[in-house]
Formats: structure tokens, sequence, C-alpha cells
């Protein structure tokens, strides 16, 4: 278990290196060492051509390698607590409507309030959180309260939503609205900055914590519900908790980055076959792992060709060939197979 926590922390330190250095302008690791240590007040001696590098790397590059590794770590983390709640290895972090109900809320902002960045942000944010309410409020009609009639309600709620986004991109006008509404469901982090870091990452940071603190409890509710209600756990109370915490992360992730598709379904499986399925260690792997891949994948997103791809490009890429592993390999006992504590 040792060398496991060390290989990652090794990863991700490579992964933010790798994350600092390249891209279109590239800056040497010595150069990123000095800016770092000169920003602490710790050397005078700085490379040539300080000023255009150091308005690239604090104004660009640091707040999006910021970003990036908290949004894939939030999105991983939800991921985790969809799979472990209910009880499905092929839960995902959008399935109870929140990327959908984002998508359409950003999309509208854009056709509303085209130059009012926060309002587009603060849409997306909003809809995405609604989405969910919606679905529980559905599934509260039905006499059973399980979490399979919770997943169906998400179901329903994301067509709706989806349709009502196709309504949008129909209506858009195709020179403008449409092709922003399209970057911005294929996601980017592009649009990173300190502003966007203020305001996400503490909320995310902040949840994560929360759910790991609380993981015990996710321990059992990965249980039936019998056997959850037997050991005096609150099923319906800490269901709704966990729920809300996971909208908070996806909900936040993708009004500032716009959605990011596979990342919440493939990181828990790669960290369930790493140190088993004991939630705050498997959390807490999720969260390290996803962050690095998800700066990887950025990477490869703006260096890879002349013009940046969406973010979600490379990781359907990745994910769904991983998908396709997961099912046909033998060896990992298929999607539902954990490894042993």
């Amino acid at each position: 278990m040792k060398k496991i926590w060390i290989a990652l922390l090794v990863f991700a330190v490579i992964s933010v290196i790798a994350a600092l250095c390249l891209g279109r302008y590239p800056i040497h690791p010595g150069e990123v060492l000095c800016l770092l240590l000169a920003k602490l007040g710790l050397t005078n001696w700085l490379p040539g051509a300080v000023e255009e590098k150091s308005i690239v790397f604090w104004n660009i590059r640091f707040p999006r390698v910021i970003l990036s590794f908290v949004v894939g770590a939030g999105i991983s983390v939800a991921g985790c607590i969809f799979q472990a709640l209910f009880r499905n290895p092929l839960a995902a972090p959008d399935i109870l409507g929140v990327s959908a109900g984002a998508c359409f809320g950003a999309a509208l902002a854009m056709m509303v309030f085209p130059q009012f960045v926060l309002g587009i942000h603060g849409m997306a944010f909003g809809v995405g959180t609604f989405a969910v309410f919606l679905a529980f409020t559905l599934a509260s009609r039905s006499p059973s309260q399980s979490a399979a009639v919770l997943v169906l309600a998400g179901i329903v709620v994301a067509a709706l939503f989806q349709a009502g986004l196709s309504l949008l991109m129909y209506l858009a006008n195709p020179y403008d609205q449409l092709a922003r509404i399209v970057f911005w469901i294929m996601g980017s982090f592009q649009v990173a900055s300190w502003d966007k870091v203020q305001v996400v990452v503490p909320v995310l940071v902040s949840c994560m914590l929360l759910v790991v603190a609380f993981g015990w409890r996710l321990n059992i509710l990965s249980q039936e519900d019998e056997e959850a209600l037997a050991l005096g756990v609150d099923v319906k109370k800490w269901r709704v908790f966990y729920v809300i915490i996971s909208t908070l992360l996806v909900a936040s992730s993708v009004s500032a980055v716009g959605t990011i598709s596979w990342l919440g379904l493939i990181i828990p499986h790669i960290s369930r076959f790493l140190v088993g399925s004991e939630q705050r260690r498997l959390m807490a792997v999720s969260a390290i792992l996803g962050g690095s891949l998800m700066l990887l994948m950025d990477t490869c997103a703006r260096s890879l060709f002349e013009s940046e791809i969406p973010i979600s490009i490379v990781t359907s890429l990745i994910g769904a060939p991983f998908l396709a592993y997961l099912v046909l390999s033998r060896k990992g006992g298929g999607l539902g197979s954990d490894r042993p504590n």
C-alpha cells in the first residue's frame, strides 16, 4: 500500500511539472523553478525574457494547472460517491441530470445575455443544481424510496434538459451563438483564470474534505438499505447529504469549464483496483489520480495540435477504450470487481 501512495504522489508531481512546462510556449523546468523561487522571495536570479515568461506562467498556465487538477479531483470523487451510493459501477457524476441542466443553463445565458460572463457560469451552476432538485422531487412522489427510483428520475430530468438544450441550439445563431454553445458543451480549461480559481477551488476542496471526513458512512450506504438501517444509519438523510455534495462538485466544475466526460466513470475503477473499496481511501486516491490524469489530458489538449481541442474529446478517446477493456477483461473480473483489501 505504501508503494502505491508513493507512486501516486510521484505521478502527481510529474503531471504538474509537465503541465507547467509543456505547451505552445514551452518553459524549461529550471525556469519554472526560478519563477517559483522568485515569487517566494528566495532568489534574485531570473532567466532571460523573464517578463514574457512570467506573464505566461503566472497569469495563464499556473491558474490553469490549479483549476485542472482540482476539477479533475472533484469529478473523480463525485464518481466514487455515485458508484457507491447507487451500487452501480456504471454510475457517472451526471447520472442525476446535473450536467444536462448546467449545459442548458449556460446555453440559455449565452443567448439571453452573451456578454455577461458571470451570468453564464451562474446560470450553469443554478440550473444544474435545480435539475438534481427536480430529480429528487420526482423520486419523492414514488411509493418506493430506493436509489433505483432516484436514478430513473435523474434520467428523466436529464432527457428533458437535453431536449431543451437541443431546442436552444436549433434556435441559436449559427454564426455566433451556436459555435460558442458547442465549444462550451465540449469543455475547455482555456477559460481558466485566477478569478475562477478563487471561486471554484474553495468549493471543490471543501466538498471533498467533507466527503472524506464522513466517508465511513458511505461504506455502509454501499450495502443494501436494510443492512444500512440495521447498522443505525439514516439512509435517506445521508443519501441526500452525499447527493448534495456531489452535485456541488459537479455543478461547480461544469459551470467553470464546461462538460468533462468519462473521467468520473473510469477513475473510480482504476482507484478501486489499486486500493480496494474502502471509501475514504478510495476517494483520496481518486482525487490524486483524477487530478493528475486531468492535468495530462489538458496538456495534450493544448499541446498536440496547432489549436486547442476541447477536453472532452481527449477524455472520451481515453475513457471509451478503457471502459471496453474493463468489460472484456477476464483478469479484472468485469466492471463490478474490486481488488481485495
